[in-house]
């Protein structure tokens, strides 16, 4: 930390033009969302710096697709190993700035480390493949391949929720495919996020190939609509992506806008092992989960066992100092956001439903909460909730569940739990989603698959390999023996 308080830049970070009292009246302040204390503060930058931002970003450009194949590996390579050896220090950072428990913390902090790992295998094996224009009529004496070329500068918006993990998918693919990145991560998690630059840069990354600004609205919208940038990956709220969507003109945009997942629950599912994965995908990161379940409908000859065991975990789990290794359920990210979760309740209390375990709140720590008898119309049901908040319904056919899940515009995920494999792939077919995890919880995921929604809002998949094919562009050679 400086004497004004900021925290000191790390490799590729965008100093605000301010200085002394100006620069320290407008730097972005960081609380631990617990008890918020202030635990550091970044400089922000206004449109005003844009121009000095995609200058940089163009420098790193140059400096990126330079780089042969083998060094980019190599750093990403590096920046694995180094993440495992400082995994205390980001798991704790994650604990003080994000909220999540420190357990959930240490289980981001691997995951970020394998998804750089696999990012350095996407350096070196995605390079294209050959073309058999002998195939075709009249190109007998022609021989050819494509490759995958970078982009250009890519504009990577992250969340809060996976602070590090988040971050490293936008990165490790960037950096992997040739590209530079203008990286703008979530307000509430900046330290984090540098965190992972200064440990790219410790790797060997030139450091101008990530540029790292923060700052409000319109500097967002600015970076979105410059010409330079070739594509914006964003992951977030959907208001903020239809915005996105509307300024960002003629590039690529690839988008994560979350979800609302439904798990189903047959009769002939194992219960207790249902209940388990249910507790923990509802509950995980404070219910702050694009794929975590949040509307579970049980068959009803097994409705009642479900819901009173369901209850009885959520009633054990522990809520409150995510730094407690006891601690199960941590904080949400602010007190608006828990309170927010208290008014979906109220809401969805006001037109008719029945809350079990739950419903009370201590600033930004809302206690794990389940509820019955939602009205499908309500809020609750219709909108992604993004808190430690299950809703279930009881259903009687395999239609009538189908149905109810699919009935929400946007999904990610869904999970079904069953002992009929028949049934298990039928399902899987018939719901709307972008996974289906059979005798899972919606919210498993491993970083090497695809990952995105369907339906409303939907554009492009994230996973290394997806997200660094979204990251570059073929280019085909064809010679003419």
């Amino acid at each position: 930390m400086s004497a004004t308080g900021i925290a000191a830049p790390p490799a590729g970070v965008i100093e605000d033009t301010a200085t002394g009292a100006e620069a320290a009246r407008e730097a972005l302040v960081v609380r631990n969302p617990f008890d918020g204390r202030e635990i550091g503060a970044v400089p922000q930058s206004t449109p005003h710096d844009v121009e000095r931002i995609l200058q940089r970003a163009r420098e790193g450009f140059r400096t990126s697709r330079a780089l042969p194949r083998f060094a980019r590996h190599r750093i990403l390579d590096r920046a694995a190993t180094l993440l495992r050896e400082r995994a205390d220090e980001a798991a704790a950072l994650i604990v003080r700035e994000a909220g999540k428990t420190i357990r959930q913390a240490r289980k981001e902090v691997g995951r970020a480390a394998t998804t750089l790992s696999l990012s350095a295998d996407a350096a070196r094996s995605n390079a294209g493949e050959v073309v058999p224009f002998d195939a075709f009529e009249g190109s007998a004496n022609r021989r050819g391949w494509f490759t995958r070329e970078p982009l250009g500068i890519v504009v990577a918006i992250t969340p809060y929720n996976d602070a590090l993990n988040l971050v490293a998918h936008k990165l490790g693919p960037a950096i992997a495919a040739g590209d530079a990145v203008i990286l703008k991560p979530s307000p509430f998690t900046p330290l984090t996020a540098r965190f992972l630059v200064d440990l790219l840069a410790d790797a060997g990354m030139p450091a101008e190939i990530v540029t790292t600004v923060h700052g409000g609205r319109a500097l967002s919208q600015a970076l979105v609509a410059a010409r330079d940038v070739r594509l914006v990956s964003f992951t977030g709220g959907f208001a903020t992506g239809e915005a996105i969507a509307r300024g960002a003109g003629l590039k690529r945009l690839a988008m994560e806008l979350g979800g609302n997942a439904p798990v189903l629950v047959f009769s002939d599912a194992d219960i207790p092992a249902a209940v388990e994965a249910c507790v923990s995908g509802a509950f995980w990161a404070a219910g702050q989960n694009c794929v975590g379940a949040q509307r579970i409908l049980v068959q009803r000859e097994v409705h009642d066992r479900f819901r009173a065991a369901f209850v009885a975990q959520t009633k054990a789990l522990v809520a409150g100092d995510p730094s407690d290794e006891r601690t199960d359920v941590g904080p949400m990210i602010s007190p608006s956001a828990a309170e927010r979760a208290e008014r979906l309740v109220d809401d969805a209390v006001a037109a008719g439903a029945r809350v079990l375990p739950g419903h009370r709140r201590d600033g930004s720590v809302y206690w794990p909460t389940v509820v019955e008898h939602v009205p499908f119309s309500s809020a609750l049901w219709c909108e992604e909730a993004f808190a430690p908040i299950v809703a279930i319904s009881p259903f009687d056919t395999e239609d009538e569940a189908v149905a109810q899940a699919n009935e929400i515009e946007y999904a990610l995920h869904a999970g079904v739990f069953t002992a009929d494999l028949a049934r298990a792939l039928r399902v899987s077919e018939r719901i709307e989603a972008g996974g289906v995890m059979i005798n899972d919880s919606s919210d498993y995921r491993v970083d090497g698959m695809p990952f995105g929604g369907v339906k409303y809002g939907s554009m492009g998949r994230e996973g290394v390999r997806f997200a660094f094919e979204e990251m570059t562009q073929p280019k085909v050679v064809c010679i003419n023996t």
